[in-house]
């Protein structure tokens, strides 16, 4: 199975506007790690946003 190429970009963006980490880190990245990156990145903004 591939992974779909508009998702990956969709985390990697999001993880580099919230993290300022580069292309290449992010790539290196399983998808499994991206994914949980993305999900802590949101329950970070979630905590702020409820603050």
């Amino acid at each position: 199975m591939t992974y779909a190429a508009d998702r990956l970009y969709e985390e990697a963006a999001y993880i580099a506007y919230h993290f300022h980490w580069g292309q290449d880190q992010i790539l290196d990245l399983t998808h499994a790690d991206r994914i949980r990156w993305v999900q802590e990145i949101a329950r970070i903004n979630t905590r702020i946003n409820d603050g």
